[in-house]
C-alpha cells in the first residue's frame, strides 16, 4: 500500500470521527419538551466504541451506506454502534470498549453497555443478514458501512422510546439541520454509489440532506429504501431477510459476485 493510499484511508475515518464529534457538540445544546423526559447521546458516553467502529470499518470509501433512524434501546444506546446488538458488535465485529453512563438515566432504561442481556431485534436481523451474506465482518465492511441519521435516544416518562419523526417542528428543526450537515459530511467522505434508508424516514432524510451531492454527482449516487427490520413491522416479521434480498436484487445494489 502506498503512502498516498494510506493517507487517503486515514482521511476518511478521520473525517467521520470529526463529523461525529461535531454533531454531538451541536446537539448538546438542544432541549426537548414532554413527552420526552430523557435524552441519551451515545456519541458521548459510548464514544470509545463508536470511534472504534469508525476507525476499524470506515478506513476508505464504501459502495453502499445503510442509513438508520436513531439508536434502539438495546442496540446503539448500549454499544455506541448503529443497530448495535451486543452479540453482533462484540463477537462478529470484535469491538470491545468501556461504556460510560449519561448524566441522567431513566430508571427503566439503564445503560449496561456490553453487559446488556436484552437483544436488539432490528440489529440482530440486520447484522445477522450481513454475516450470513458476507461471512466475516471485514468482508461486509469492505463494501458497506452503516450510519444512523440521528444519534440521540428520546425516552418518555414511562421509558418508552420516542422516535425523532414524532418531534414537533419547533423542536426538530435544529436537530434536523445538525443531522443533515453530519450526513452530508459523512457521505462526501465515504463517496458511496448507494445510500439505502432503512425505512422511509431515513430515506426521506437522506434525500433532503444529500440534495447538494446528488446534484453534483447526478446518477453516480442513488438513494433508495429497504424494509426496516423492526419487530413492530408485520412485513419484517414475515421474512425481513428475504424481503431485503429481493429489494437489493431489484435495485441492483450488489453485483452477482456479492
Amino acid at each position: 500500500m502506498t503512502a498516498s493510499v494510506t493517507a487517503l484511508e486515514a482521511g476518511v475515518s478521520r473525517t467521520l470521527v470529526e463529523a461525529a464529534e461535531r454533531l454531538s457538540t451541536e446537539l448538546a445544546g438542544l432541549d426537548f419538551d414532554p413527552p420526552v423526559t430523557h435524552v441519551y447521546d451515545p456519541l458521548r458516553y459510548a464514544w470509545a466504541a463508536h470511534r472504534q467502529y469508525i476507525e476499524r470499518f470506515a478506513s476508505s470509501t464504501r459502495r453502499v451506506v445503510f442509513l438508520g433512524m436513531n439508536p434502539g434501546p438495546f442496540g446503539m444506546m448500549q454499544t455506541g454502534v448503529p443497530f448495535g446488538e451486543v452479540a453482533a458488535v462484540r463477537d462478529w465485529m470484535g469491538i470491545d470498549a468501556v461504556i460510560d453512563r449519561p448524566a441522567s438515566q431513566h430508571p427503566r432504561r439503564l445503560i449496561e453497555g456490553f453487559g446488556c442481556s436484552r437483544s436488539e431485534v432490528s440489529g440482530r436481523r440486520l447484522w445477522g443478514w450481513a454475516a450470513r451474506r458476507f461471512g466475516a465482518a471485514p468482508r461486509f465492511f469492505d463494501h458497506c458501512f452503516v450510519l444512523n441519521y440521528c444519534p440521540l435516544v428520546f425516552l418518555e416518562a414511562s421509558g418508552r422510546n420516542f422516535t425523532p419523526d414524532r418531534l414537533p417542528r419547533t423542536k426538530s428543526a435544529a436537530l434536523q439541520a445538525a443531522c443533515d450537515r453530519h450526513l452530508l459530511a459523512a457521505i462526501r467522505a465515504l463517496e458511496p454509489d448507494w445510500v439505502l434508508g432503512v425505512g422511509a424516514y431515513a430515506r426521506v432524510c437522506a434525500e433532503r440532506a444529500l440534495a447538494p451531492v446528488l446534484a453534483e454527482r447526478g446518477g453516480a449516487l442513488q438513494v433508495a429504501q429497504i424494509l426496516h427490520p423492526s419487530p413492530a413491522s408485520p412485513a419484517a416479521n414475515r421474512g425481513w431477510e428475504e424481503a431485503v434480498e429481493a429489494e437489493l436484487a431489484r435495485l441492483g445494489v450488489f453485483p452477482p459476485s456479492l
